[in-house]
């Protein structure tokens, strides 16, 4: 069972490593060995720990760190969605969304909109979220990527 909690300061380079591993191993064959080594080059102080002070979580099994999640309430976005390569297909990064939904019913938001991994639509699409067209995402390090726009509507 998948047990969350909100990250700290101290778990950016945790929620850094999980993202990186994720990528490294499940966007093989929608980027190019360039673009993912691009996308996960440098450390959590590079930027990536800035995204501790949103509503960012961390998935648990055992005592292991091994999903991530946020939710910017600001702009109804869920992001920041990774799953260690060892544990996917065991539904956590299911149940990290759901949580992640849930929150955003108790802040009284009632869509969700995210920009997927082209390899990662699928599962979004599966769990209620609608999109078809690429776009391009502008990462804050000056990255762009394909990226597949979505949107859910949460039932109260």
């Amino acid at each position: 069972m998948l047990e969350i909690k909100r990250a700290t300061p101290e778990h950016a380079q945790v929620a850094f490593d999980i993202r990186l591993r994720a990528i490294r191993s499940q966007c093989i064959g929608a980027y190019t060995s360039e673009q993912m080594l691009l996308w996960t080059r440098g450390k959590a102080e590079d930027g990536y720990d800035a995204l501790m002070d949103q509503p960012f979580y961390l998935g648990w099994v055992n005592g292991e760190a091994v999903a991530t999640g946020m939710l910017d309430p600001r702009n109804n976005e869920v992001g920041a969605l990774f799953v260690l390569p060892d544990y996917t297909g065991h539904g956590y990064g299911k149940a990290m969304l759901a949580f992640l939904e849930d929150l955003a019913r108790e802040l009284d938001m009632t869509a969700l909109v995210l920009d997927s991994t082209l390899n990662a639509a699928s599962f979004y699409r599966a769990c209620g979220y609608v999109g078809d067209e690429q776009a391009i995402y502008h990462s804050p390090s000056g990255l762009q990527l394909a990226c597949i726009p979505m949107t859910k509507q949460l039932s109260p």
